[in-house]
């Protein structure tokens, strides 16, 4: 079997387990993250020779330094930060941005429809834009944060739905 197969078949089954438990505990366990962050690097060095390991573990940092900036302002969990290193030391730099960028994507397209649906769309995305700008404004033209408008998203379904487009758009579909 096509040793490229195998990695991503790897991700995809880490990403569809952390999606099940951060849906029903609200977290992604360390036990599902950590291994695959050693075991990986070490795999693709016996497979693919030294360099292919250390292109491992780069992926890993590369593609978990967005979402640790996120977990370090309080936008994202530890959960995320190590299943996107995971996905990335697992199939590589590539795919794992790939994933990411399409696992934020479909959060914020999916959150903007949740908020408008609920009517807080308008007030949130002031919110937001106060958020932003605050830290340059002179005191006297801050705002209050609402902190009924900063919602937590569980990126795990993201996450999956992300990792399963990547892999997707790198195989070919058996009926064409």
């Amino acid at each position: 079997m096509d040793p490229t197969a195998i990695a991503h078949g790897s991700a995809l089954v880490i990403a569809a387990i952390a999606a099940v438990t951060d849906f029903r505990r609200g977290e992604i366990p360390n036990w599902l993250t950590l291994p695959p962050l050693v075991v990986a690097p070490v795999v693709h060095a016996i497979t693919g020779g030294p360099w292919a390991g250390l292109s491992s573990v780069g992926a890993a940092v590369l593609c978990g330094l967005v979402p640790y900036w996120l977990f370090r302002r309080g936008a994202a969990g530890g959960g995320d930060v190590k299943l996107f290193a995971a996905i990335g030391a697992i199939a590589g730099l590539s795919l794992g941005v790939e994933a990411q960028l399409a696992t934020f994507m479909a959060a914020a397209v999916i959150s903007l429809g949740r908020l408008a649906w609920r009517g807080r769309l308008l007030r949130t995305i002031a919110n937001a834009l106060f958020l932003a700008i605050n830290p340059i404004l002179p005191r006297r033209f801050r705002r209050e944060i609402a902190p009924e408008l900063m919602t937590a998203v569980r990126l795990g379904a993201f996450a999956l739905a992300g990792t399963l487009l990547a892999v997707a758009m790198r195989h070919p579909l058996p009926w064409s």
